[in-house]
């Protein structure tokens, strides 16, 4: 018999009732409490209540009437699941703000747009609303803002910046995501057309890791790193939360050096490999991106008109495969040019006068023809307006291999200023990325 089956002592009831406001027999039980602010009584209030559609839950509120302090909480009734889940909500307008919402105390939560994140066990578990999340998150940044006023200014005022995004977002004059990831699969995000689909709301499960298990006291640390390091996923698994460090010769001096290689996910595209590496004898620095993941079976044309200053601080992601156009400079940077770079598109065209200018052989010594020169110094200076957003230009990225990227700043709405094409590979694209002697099926 489940703990919902079960008779309540008191009547007929079950223990847990579904969740309603016009219900007059869902009285909570009242505890009293040692008050942990000036250690007076207090009283605690258990709620033991059930969610539609979803599970057990009890709400604790504890008010204490000596100091008026006051604290609320919920916890899951039941066990923890055999599966994370991540809810994904596309917040479009002010009706989704009244969703319901409960959050575990393990349990992430991410707004993408705003770079923001609430790490798990940072907070307690609570029920609420989106809209009440949102104000709760900005209460908690709000809180420390007097000290932060008299030690460190310019800090606050970047906060206080901050929270006014945050507080904007009720307004919800453009949409953005909401997403909440908890191992232990107990929080929720209401679907107000169940138990029809949510066109919204995407609900994903997946395996907890062993570190994820750890963290929530399922298994020890000790238990957890052994089978972290004895499964075959887990040395890819422990690659997004560390720095790995590999020893390596110098490609100048040949010096023994220590490569740095760290696995990222990039917004709204995918996971990407970028290594470092410095060598102590002769200073040589150089860094490389690689693509986690296969070759597209598309390539992909990205086309950035660029309208204002600011774009130059968008993410950039150019893979070996990618060539760089402007048809305005009439310019084109070969696939092989620079490597794999994940930077700005100010570190980019930077990047590109250094490699035309600065350290082009041509522009030097015996083989530098006076009017060669001028003409490269010339290139550099257009380039140099482009970068302080003098010249009306286009950024094109063609990339045959479909794994370059560049940051739209308006995700996920489309952005009016950049064109993203996907388009068949050419015999001759498949050759030079390997493709056409590439065979995976039926060979002996």
């Amino acid at each position: 018999m489940s703990i919902i089956e079960e008779k309540d002592v008191r009547g007929d009831g079950p223990v847990f009732k579904d969740i309603s406001a016009e219900d007059d027999d869902m009285q909570p039980t009242v505890i009293e409490s040692l008050c942990m602010n000036c250690y007076e009584n207090g009283s605690t209030r258990l709620l033991l209540t059930k969610i539609p559609f979803f599970k057990e839950i009890i709400i604790s509120s504890f008010t204490c009437s000596h100091c008026n302090w006051s604290n609320t909480e919920i916890q899951s009734a039941g066990r923890i699941q055999d599966q994370g889940v991540t809810y994904t909500l596309l917040v479009r307008s002010k009706d989704d703000l009244n969703r319901e919402v409960v959050k575990a105390d393990s349990a992430t939560t991410r707004i993408p747009e705003l770079d923001f994140e609430i790490p798990a066990f940072t907070q307690k578990g609570s029920l609420s609303t989106i809209e009440g999340l949102i104000e709760r998150a900005a209460a908690g940044l709000e809180q420390e803002q007097p000290i932060r006023k008299a030690t460190a200014p310019d800090v606050a005022e970047k906060i206080d910046e901050f929270i006014e995004k945050l507080k904007k977002l009720k307004e919800v004059e453009h949409e953005f995501t909401l997403v909440i990831d908890d191992p232990s699969g107990n929080s929720f995000v209401e679907n107000p057309y169940a138990p029809q689909k949510d066109e919204a709301l995407s609900v994903v499960h997946y395996k907890r890791t062993a570190q994820q298990d750890a963290q929530l006291g399922i298994k020890a640390d000790e238990d957890a790193q052994e089978e972290e390091d004895g499964k075959p996923g887990g040395d890819i698994e422990s690659l997004r939360n560390e720095v790995l460090v590999f020893n390596t010769n110098c490609p100048e001096c040949n010096a023994p050096a220590n490569t740095n290689m760290k696995l990222v996910q990039i917004p709204h595209f995918k996971e990407v490999i970028i290594m470092a590496t410095n060598c102590d004898s002769c200073g040589h620095r150089t860094n490389e991106v690689k693509s986690g993941g296969a070759t597209e079976e598309l390539g992909t044309k990205i086309t950035l008109h660029l309208t204002d200053p600011s774009d130059m601080s968008r993410d950039l992601l150019k893979s070996e495969t990618c060539s760089v156009l402007i048809p305005e400079l009439e310019f084109e940077l070969g696939m092989a040019a620079l490597g794999g770079k994940f930077t700005t598109l100010e570190g980019l065209l930077t990047d590109i006068k250094q490699l035309i200018v600065s350290k082009n052989p041509f522009a030097c010594g015996d083989s530098g023809a006076p009017e060669r020169a001028e003409k490269l110094q010339l290139f550099g200076k257009k380039i140099e307006q482009v970068i302080a957003g003098e010249l009306d230009v286009h950024i094109i990225l063609d990339d045959p291999a479909g794994n370059s990227y560049l940051q739209n700043v308006y995700a996920p709405d489309p952005d009016p200023e950049m064109k993203v094409e996907k388009y068949e590979r050419t015999f001759e694209q498949n050759e030079d990325l390997g493709l056409n002697d590439m065979k995976t099926e039926g060979y002996q």
